[in-house]
């Protein structure tokens, strides 16, 4: 009985859904992707398209680079000569890697300076931080993100690593898609599916799911909503690093114009994944892993402009903005 209750004890997982249009003024599209400090992961998918523009291509093969560095005590991210030398210059995002946010200690640099720590009990009582974070000098290794190039030479006295993102580009063929209206946000019955039922579905397209429901797959038994259409090709590309949200804008951006030409797909999507073990999901909002870490957003691009805007974050975060 006891387990039969744990399982009933489902965490809640909060997804919010909006529409706008990228020309309304108060369109909050540069502000979600400008304060999603952390990004882990980004995807798009193309209906009917079999091969990327050279303008896209070019775009996901500069996100570049990052790096790590090891063994760095931080309060050097706290310096007036780091300061000076890359947060009032430009963007700079700093995170823990291979710390889990619930166990260890974690910490994670924001572009306007502040650094957020997450501390386990243990580190919290023995240091006396009440209040005092500023004050924590544990050594981490930390992945950087910045415009700038000069933070090899900064780190030198460190190991530090320049890393490049990796790039997946495929091509899916007769991929079964949901039917979508860009102003029925929640669908409509048996003429387009809802945001919900799309979120559902890219979900599965991008961890390479079957979705035609065969008895023999014992994997998934998941299938495409319906209403839906089969397209001859989709072009889906994964971009996997440490990636700055000034990168994302513009792909978003690139991926706005690529209605300017007429094309058969009535719509593309965009969609971010933030670390799991970072502190932060959105701007300072706190951030947990309980049983799932996600916080992440996805944008589908309407052929007029439209989008649909949806957010999801775990068990114990806040509201997304």
């Amino acid at each position: 009985m006891a387990t039969l209750c744990r399982l009933r004890e489902v965490p809640r997982h909060l997804l919010v859904c909006e529409k706008s249009n990228f020309g309304h003024d108060k369109s909050r599209h540069r502000h979600i992707v400008e304060t999603h400090y952390h990004n882990y992961r980004v995807s798009f998918l193309i209906p009917e398209c079999g091969l990327l523009s050279k303008e896209l291509k070019d775009l996901v093969m500069e996100f570049g680079p990052y790096y790590s560095v090891k063994d760095l005590p931080l309060h050097e991210l706290i310096t007036h000569e780091f300061i000076n030398a890359f947060v009032k210059k430009g963007s700079c995002y700093a995170l823990t890697y291979n710390t889990n946010i619930d166990e260890d200690n974690a910490a994670a640099l924001l572009p306007n300076g502040k650094l957020i720590l997450s501390l386990d009990k243990d580190t919290y009582e023995e240091t006396g931080l009440q209040g005092r974070p500023s004050r924590y000098s544990g050594r981490k290794v930390m992945k950087f993100s910045a415009e700038e190039s000069a933070l090899m030479s900064y780190f030198s006295s460190y190991r530090i690593q320049e890393h490049r993102p990796e790039v997946a580009l495929r091509t899916a063929a007769d991929l079964q898609c949901p039917v979508l209206r860009g102003g029925e946000l929640g669908g409509q019955p048996e003429a387009a599916c809802s945001a919900q039922e799309l979120f559902d579905w890219l979900g599965a397209v991008f961890s390479h799911a079957e979705l035609n429901n065969e008895p023999s797959n014992f994997l998934s038994s998941y299938c495409c909503p319906q209403p839906s259409t089969v397209v001859a090709r989709a072009s889906l590309c994964t971009v996997t690093g440490f990636i700055l949200p000034e990168k994302i804008c513009l792909l978003l951006e690139q991926l706005c114009h690529y209605f300017d030409e007429p094309k058969l797909a009535p719509w593309v999507t965009l969609s971010v994944q933030g670390f799991a073990d970072s502190p932060v999901s959105w701007r300072e909002s706190e951030h947990g892993f309980r049983q799932g870490g996600e916080h992440l957003y996805n944008f589908v691009i309407f052929n007029n402009r439209d989008y649909w805007l949806q957010m999801a974050v775990g068990a114990n975060d806040d509201c997304p903005p």
